[in-house]
């Protein structure tokens, strides 16, 4: 069996230290790295300009170029996209829209020929001797004998 002593050891600090797990060290090092700035006064782009001392010149350039090669990957991708679009846009007016139009013409005959259709079939029920039908065709020598009549006489 292992007999194990604890030792108090009195705290170097008066205040502050209510944690077990803090040491005098921790603090002193964190209260080094505060500066006398309030940290609401210092901007983004001071804080950026302070990292110019800590990045090395080399560093520095190589993070450059990546942005850089970064930002002509996206112009590029950029031209190329607009490029596929123009080509499409322009494909779709001069194929699409011709042909659209003829489509529409083309649905517009077949509907007239569709009302005709149901006009002569409408007149057919309402007088059956103006239009000879299919089983009246032998009777179609007979009323060219009696000449050209109009409708609705």
């Amino acid at each position: 069996m292992v007999k194990v002593s604890i030792e108090n050891e009195p705290d170097h600090q008066a205040g502050g230290m209510n944690s077990p797990y803090a040491s005098s060290e921790a603090s002193s090092s964190v209260s080094s790295l505060v500066s006398d700035v309030p940290a609401e006064s210092e901007t983004l782009q001071e804080r950026i300009a302070a990292l110019v001392d800590i990045v090395p010149p080399s560093t520095r350039q190589a993070i450059l170029q990546r942005i850089q090669m970064a930002a002509s990957y996206v112009r590029k991708g950029g031209k190329m996209a607009g490029g596929v679009v123009w080509v499409v846009t322009t494909s779709a007016l001069l194929i699409g829209l011709p042909l659209a139009l003829s489509l529409e013409d083309e649905a517009k005959i077949v509907n007239q020929e569709r009302e005709v259709l149901a006009q002569q079939q409408g007149a057919q029920m309402l007088a059956p001797g103006v239009f000879p039908s299919q089983s009246a065709a032998p009777q179609l020598p007979q009323q060219k004998s009696q000449g050209l009549v109009p409708p609705g006489f």
